[in-house]
């Protein structure tokens, strides 16, 4: 490999790194901290995404997640995966997230999530949904979930 090669695999790798970083952020809102917000890609015929993301609470007092919204939908639902007998499934939490004093909260795959709902163009790995958290009493905020590809941290 000669040297313009060397420079170029090598500046390929730090614009890598760096554009991770710079997806892995947090975002505070009164006594909430939201950490590293993104979504996985769906398979292409899928009219849905899911969104994930940590949420701790620094206050001394209960707040909730009441409420989610998405620029690429306007029908987005705060959800959580439940065992109903021998099955997966998903169920809207209408009334939100409780996030207590002091405690961390995490959206993940297979437990609780945002559910863009009815999505018209699927996002792809590298886009971003731009949206807002709304707190029962922190407030609203906006969140860019930055999307990766389908099957991104299903363990």
């Amino acid at each position: 490999m000669n040297i313009l090669a060397k420079i170029a695999f090598a500046s390929a790798l730090f614009f890598t790194a760096l554009q991770g970083a710079a997806l892995a952020h947090e975002i505070k809102v009164g006594d909430i901290v939201i950490s590293d917000p993104w979504a996985r890609q769906s398979p292409m015929s899928a009219k849905v995404a899911a969104g994930f993301l940590t949420i701790t609470n620094e206050g001394k007092a209960d707040d909730k997640l009441v409420k989610a919204s998405a620029e690429i939908t306007p029908m987005v639902q705060i959800h959580d995966m439940k065992m109903v007998g021998d099955v997966m499934k998903m169920v809207e939490m209408p009334e939100g997230i409780p996030i207590p004093a002091g405690a961390t909260v995490e959206l993940k795959p297979k437990s609780l999530h945002i559910m863009f709902m009815d999505v018209k163009d699927q996002p792809k790995a590298g886009e971003v949904i731009k949206g807002t958290l709304t707190f029962e009493k922190a407030g609203t905020v906006a969140v860019e979930f930055a999307v990766k590809e389908p099957g991104a941290d299903m363990n």
